[in-house]
């Protein structure tokens, strides 16, 4: 899959792209950043082919490590901690955060029901990807329209 171009998208969709890039180069420990609709669609993703080394198998030339891959993994995460946290009456979900040996994966919710994805290395300080990711959904919550979230659909089918 290649990275969709920003070439004939609306303003509001380049921001984002932009909000999106710029999370992985400012960053330190950043991987790769997803956005994915509440019915667990891609809708924006990073292009972390430039950070894939064989030895790691990350970036979008190999199966592991893929922008879909990540949006999968997004996506799943939000659905099993949504349903847990409805079982146990606790609201709405806010943030999961998984620690691996390898890496971590962060997910943040966004005001319309869309999820914010974040894998980073082991050592990354997660209370500044956490800031950043607020920093996001604060920016693109109110920006994410059903119009321009079918845009973004439109734009990834199209790079695939």
């Amino acid at each position: 899959m290649t990275a969709p171009s920003t070439f004939g998208l609306s303003t509001e969709a380049r921001n984002l792209h932009w909000l999106l890039s710029n999370l992985v180069e400012e960053v330190p420990g950043v991987h790769s950043v997803t956005v994915v609709s509440s019915d667990g669609l891609m809708l924006l993703s990073s292009d972390p082919g430039h950070l894939a080394t064989p030895a790691t198998g990350g970036g979008q030339d190999g199966p592991k490590g893929s922008s879909a891959d990540l949006a999968t993994i997004v996506s799943g995460i939000g659905s099993l901690t949504i349903g847990a946290a409805k079982l146990m009456d606790g609201g709405g979900v806010k943030q999961t955060m998984v620690a691996m040996d390898e890496g971590s994966v962060f997910v943040m919710s966004i005001s319309d029901g869309s999820l914010l994805g974040v894998h980073a290395t082991p050592d990354c300080d997660m209370s500044v990807i956490a800031y950043h990711m607020a920093l996001f959904v604060g920016r693109a919550g109110h920006v994410l329209t059903p119009e321009l979230r079918s845009e973004l659909r439109k734009s990834m089918e199209r790079a695939q």
